[in-house]
């Protein structure tokens, strides 16, 4: 695979804002409360970015960019800054989900045990997601890797363009980036309650991916990957927007994403999930 970095087209910014969960010397998740300084509401701001805790995990955002250069020394710096502040023996660990301990549980406040994220929307249904409920499994916790998309400044979150400009990206990210990420992503249990196909939500600036996992954030080759491929997908929307193109398959995407599971004939009828770009990043 080429280690070229595609430039993206003028006017898009980049972001990320990865959540990962903090292992103790034992081996074991430990919760982020008392460990990592930020809230949703105050981020603790470091260079680059900033760092948080969510829940029981601590997550971390980076400035947008537009180059791949910025990109991935955003997401090194940042990520070598929240772990720094670990106690010794504790690491940072990019897993899509874990189960904590009861002990853990018992000793977190009501805050950090709270679901943090609000119900995000899907850009193939144009409706709200319901939220996810984990009343028969407690004990796990999910993280993500979400994407920021910039490419507008201050638009209404009502305006119905935007809202539709968002969601044909979103869409066009689904065939470039949520159903190739079954291949290296085979964790089922947060594709279970998070990161539908089509999830996002709406921004004033763009619109935030939220479909991968944290699988990606750890590696430069699969933070290239992920960059390669998403610059792709924009570009080309001019000539190959794929929700159009192959119009009668994307409820076999969808459904490919939901389930964790690709079905053997669409993968050989498509190239499923685009290995080409894999290959060449050329046009599908």
């Amino acid at each position: 695979m080429t280690t070229q970095a595609l430039t993206p087209m003028d006017g898009f910014t980049f972001g990320c804002d990865p959540e990962l969960f903090i292992f103790g010397p034992d081996g074991q998740p430990v919760s982020a409360e008392g460990l990592i300084p930020g809230s949703k509401e105050e981020p603790h701001k470091v260079e680059y970015g900033a760092v948080q805790r969510d829940g029981l995990a601590a997550e971390f955002n980076i400035d947008p960019v537009d180059n791949f250069r910025d990109w991935n020394r955003n997401i090194q710096a940042v990520m070598g800054q929240l772990e720094a502040m670990l106690p010794a023996g504790h690491t940072l660990q990019a897993v899509p989900s874990v189960r904590f301990s009861e002990e853990v549980f018992l000793a977190s406040s009501k805050e950090a045990l709270a679901l943090g994220c609000s119900p995000d929307y899907n850009a193939w249904t144009q409706t709200v997601n319901p939220p996810p409920s984990l009343d028969h499994d407690p004990f796990l916790r999910c993280a993500g890797g979400h994407i920021h998309f910039g490419w507008t400044k201050d638009a209404a979150l009502s305006d119905p363009q935007h809202m539709l400009n968002c969601c044909d990206l979103v869409k066009q990210l689904d065939w470039y980036l949520g159903g190739w990420s079954l291949k290296l992503d085979e964790n089922t249990e947060r594709r279970s309650l998070y990161g539908k196909a089509g999830a996002c939500r709406i921004k004033d600036y763009g619109v935030e991916y939220r479909v991968l996992s944290n699988f990606w954030v750890t590696t430069r080759d699969r933070r290239l990957a992920v960059w390669n491929r998403m610059v792709q997908a924009i570009a080309d929307m001019r000539n190959t927007y794929l929700p159009e193109r192959v119009s009668r398959y994307n409820s076999t995407l969808v459904d490919a994403i939901n389930q964790s599971s690709v079905p053997a004939s669409f993968s050989r009828a498509f190239r499923f999930p685009l290995t080409t770009i894999d290959h060449s990043y050329a046009r599908y």
